[in-house]
């Protein structure tokens, strides 16, 4: 049966339980819980944790995630940890001889995300870090999530396999910017900029000779004009170069005096 604990400032967003089996080290169940709740997911549940509960090793290592742990229900085992779930996961990296569904983290967080927003129950379980889980644990699976690593060195570390499934999860449910660039203090330039630019440059590079010969100063314009296009031109880059230019022509100016 589990300890009762009150679940009121737990996120209302709907998502999986993380379920940890048997877990040794305070450390290791704190660092699962700083790695949930990176990704927004505060449902911890721990089923025979070796040194009891609460652990202080685990509240130390929590650090800034502590609510997952005063909040996480324990249980005596697997079975009542997911008795009330609708559909399970178990992370394993080794085959066990059960007939199941493998699936990448990314493939089981996608059927995650459809399952817990048709309003069933989801719980992903993670096994003790000596040896993972026994079959009796994964038995009570409806599908294995097996994280493509090193064939010949494919332990992973129990809070590393909870960050990477919570990173995938995170990528199912919230919207990912994947490439962005930082505006310090400025905007992209406006093709006018840009054009004004253009005309400076060609401007200047034509009264110093160097669109020769003219039967080819079409098409060297047309590839100056080309390159810049190509640029991705802030408007302090369009002042600058005007700047730089300026100055050039300034420097062979007073060189001619």
């Amino acid at each position: 049966m589990p300890v009762p604990k009150a679940q009121q400032s737990a996120s209302p967003h709907p998502q999986p339980s993380f379920v940890l089996i048997r877990p040794q080290m305070g450390e290791n169940i704190g660092a699962s819980a700083r790695a949930m709740w990176n990704f927004g997911l505060d449902r911890m549940r721990i089923a025979a944790p070796r040194d009891g509960w609460p652990n202080p090793n685990a509240v130390a290592m929590a650090s800034g995630a502590g609510r997952l742990l005063d909040e996480a229900l324990v249980y005596d085992s697997t079975a009542d940890a997911v008795a009330d779930c609708t559909y399970v996961f178990a992370t394993t990296a080794r085959p066990r001889g059960l007939t199941k569904p493998v699936m990448s983290p990314e493939a089981a967080m996608e059927l995650a995300a459809q399952k817990v927003a048709a309003g069933e129950k989801v719980a992903v379980m993670f096994g003790p870090e000596r040896a993972g889980m026994e079959n009796d644990d994964i038995a009570r699976a409806n599908a294995i999530i097996s994280v493509p690593v090193n064939p010949d060195f494919a332990s992973l570390n129990l809070a590393q396999c909870v960050l990477l499934v919570g990173y995938e999860w995170q990528r199912q449910v919230a919207q990912i910017e994947h490439s962005r660039v930082e505006m310090i203090k400025t905007d992209w330039a406006e093709q006018i900029e840009i054009e004004k630019l253009t005309e400076h440059y060609e401007d200047r590079l034509d009264q110093a000779g160097f669109f020769y010969p003219e039967q080819k100063a079409d098409g060297m314009k047309q590839n100056l004009r080309n390159l810049w296009s190509r640029m991705p031109l802030t408007k302090a880059d369009v002042q600058t170069l005007h700047g730089v230019l300026r100055q050039m022509v300034r420097w062979k100016e007073r060189g001619d005096e």
